[in-house]
């Protein structure tokens, strides 16, 4: 069996940040920081780290702040060099020329239809869809590639949570498991009563190309939206399809509390402000 490489990852950053208001008024809310680096930027990373070599971003309007991020800033590293400044923390923010992609997506009208506005660029290429606002430690996406490179096919994130919380996310309905893999039978979202499993699915995927084929139909799903998971769930045995439990932390940054956990989780490990941190911390609480 020849596996292609994932060389491609989408990262759907269009969606208007309505949960974090006002922040996010004039601000994308990938842009929102955990500790000192924004959340789009942990995201490039652990896609760099997995071996990714074109991240395309899906933006929407009012989200220029993202390409200026990733772009060249002569004034601020001329004033930086100029006062001797270590450049370390920015140099590394830097995309190779040509290795970003924008593309607008011009309609809210779901992730699913976020991931189908790059399948030009996609074109017949397995892809991974990483999204920002899942902040994970620890590599996930590298692990997945590593899984990915075995088993071919649909490889999508696993997690398992406890069979109280499985009625709010998309859960996996497993077959034959071998080590962190997990065969995917089928993909039941938010289910009511009992859950075929405890894995939920978090915001990393690698698909084939053909999933756009399906994205292209258009077919509206749960809150009239063009899902992801309805397309994913086609691919089910037409190909290989697998989860990946992930052995790291995921932190849910699109939800207050989870972000601000990874705040304090991320602060609290960190060498340079732990300590002060920990200390605040143990005051704080009493």
């Amino acid at each position: 069996m020849s596996i292609k490489p994932v060389r491609k990852a989408v990262l759907p950053v269009a969606g208007l940040g309505t949960r974090f208001l006002p922040a996010t008024k004039a601000m994308p809310k990938e842009m929102l920081t955990v500790v000192d680096k924004p959340l789009i930027q942990y995201a490039v990373e652990e896609a760099r780290e997995a071996g990714i070599e074109q991240i395309i971003f899906v933006t929407g309007r009012g989200k220029s702040a993202l390409e200026d991020h990733f772009d060249v800033s002569y004034e601020l590293e001329a004033t930086m060099k100029a006062r001797g400044k270590s450049m370390a923390l920015i140099e590394g923010i830097r995309q190779r020329p040509g290795s970003p992609v924008y593309v607008r997506q011009q309609e809210p009208l779901g992730l699913g239809h976020a991931v189908w506005c790059a399948r030009e660029i996609v074109g017949d290429e397995p892809f991974a869809v990483l999204l920002p606002d899942e902040l994970m430690v620890g590599g996930f996406l590298r692990q997945m590639v590593e899984a990915y490179n075995e088993v071919g096919g649909n490889v999508i994130g696993a997690l398992e949570v406890p069979d109280s919380e499985t009625d709010k996310y998309g859960i996996i309905s497993p077959g034959k498991v071998d080590g962190r893999l997990t065969e995917v039978t089928a993909l039941v979202e938010k289910p009511k009563g009992k859950a075929p499993s405890n894995l939920m699915i978090p915001g990393r995927y690698i698909l084939q190309p053909e999933v756009m084929d399906i994205l292209d139909v258009q077919e509206p799903g749960a809150g009239g939206e063009i899902q992801l998971t309805d397309a994913m769930a086609k691919l089910i045995g037409r190909q290989p399809f697998h989860g990946f439990t992930f052995d790291g932390k995921r932190y849910d940054c699109g939800d207050k509390t989870g972000y601000i956990q990874a705040n304090l989780a991320l602060a609290l490990a960190r060498e340079d402000i732990g300590p002060a941190v920990r200390e605040f911390a143990r005051t704080l609480l009493g």
